[in-house]
């Protein structure tokens, strides 16, 4: 889902207790937080959404405090299981962020640089792509195609994904546009793998999350209990969940890995964000170069960074976000720099745009009709 489209429009100490204590609760409900005026509004609104279908879970924190965590609708219809604050959802193309976090500490480890080309880690490489940069895969100005496959093939191994990627034709020439491109995010979870020698998930979860405490974040290393996941619905009909579709060994195939897909909590979400105020994971240095707004979406309004996309608002102030989905779940990360809030949803239910949620909750909380 096109990251441009967010233009439109007790906290940690708590949430350390809980996600270090073990696997996240099917059915408890006892974490949740409805705290202050905005909170209460934040939460009618969304009560009443739950009569029109909604399901989902929300987190919004405002100067360090959080003022709305829970769930709402059903996280499993058929077994009658509520979403709760520690539902697990997928979180789609918010997974980019973490992959440049991965590259960028990779960088500060001296293992890669952003300007590295991409026949520096991978043989055969042909003439039109041996100039691609790490850079340019981050920033989606590489030229490659958006996608090349569906996301439960699970003849796109590795090498198999490798070959398609090689022999795809640019819609570009490296470096002049913008366009959005799944398939360079998983080349840059390759490029993960050869500069780390550690498996995608394997780096994300010692590097990233464990260091942030998001222990209950990844694909299969966070060892999920099944009635923790929230199975996503088409109208009346389930859908499932993208664990129990067809995955290789070690994960998803890779015209899924390192471009969506990961999992993760409100909990995970908001210690994601928090470590990111610090300095935990990425250096004062490695964040600016993570955050810059570096390439213009080609709108205007949006310029993305290495997984994140900059937008000024209509206040004039500095939001960084991205979304993402599969047409089946949504999830939407916003931080209000600036402004010191941060909110992230998730939903389970494909009829909801995630922008469209994250504007309405962003009217209630900056007070606008």
């Amino acid at each position: 889902m096109h990251a441009a489209m967010i233009a439109m429009a007790g906290s940690f100490l708590m949430i350390e207790s809980i996600v270090m204590g073990g696997a996240p609760a099917a059915t408890s409900d006892a974490t949740r937080i409805v705290r202050g005026s905005i909170g209460k509004k934040l939460d009618t609104h969304l009560s009443k959404m739950v009569k029109n279908g909604y399901s989902g879970a929300v987190i919004v924190a405002k100067g360090g405090e959080i003022i709305l965590r829970k769930g709402y609708g059903y996280a499993n219809r058929e077994k009658g299981l509520r979403v709760t604050p520690e539902t697990v959802f997928t979180i789609g193309s918010i997974t980019k962020q973490f992959t440049g976090a991965a590259i960028v500490k990779l960088e500060m480890q001296g293992r890669l640089r952003v300007t590295d080309t991409i026949d520096q880690y991978f043989a055969d490489v042909p003439k039109d792509k041996r100039g691609i940069t790490l850079h340019q895969l981050l920033t989606h100005t590489a030229g490659l195609p958006d996608a090349l496959g569906h996301d439960f093939d699970t003849t796109a191994t590795r090498e198999a994904f490798l070959k398609l990627a090689m022999g795809s034709k640019l819609r570009s020439k490296p470096g002049r546009k913008h366009a959005y491109s799944n398939v360079g995010y998983s080349l840059l979870g390759m490029i993960v793998e050869t500069a780390s020698g550690m498996g995608y998930e394997a780096y994300l979860r010692k590097h990233l999350f464990e260091p942030a405490g998001m222990m209950h974040t990844g694909y299969l290393l966070p060892k999920f209990d099944p009635d923790s996941l929230a199975v996503g619905y088409r109208g009346d009909k389930p859908w499932g969940t993208v664990l129990g579709h067809p995955m290789l060994k070690d994960g998803p195939g890779w015209h899924l890995r390192a471009n969506g897909g990961i999992h993760s909590t409100l909990g995970d979400m908001y210690k994601w964000h928090l470590a990111l105020e610090g300095t935990r994971i990425l250096s004062d240095e490695a964040k600016k170069k993570y955050f810059a707004p570096h390439v213009d979406e080609g709108f205007g309004d949006s310029f993305y960074g290495y997984g994140w996309v900059t937008f000024t608002t209509p206040r004039g102030t500095k939001l960084v976000a991205h979304n993402g989905g599969n047409m089946i779940f949504s999830a939407d990360f916003r931080r209000y720099v600036d402004e010191d809030i941060v909110m992230f949803h998730a939903t389970n239910i494909a009829k909801y745009d995630p922008d469209n949620l994250s504007n309405r909750l962003a009217k209630i909380i900056f007070a606008k009709p």
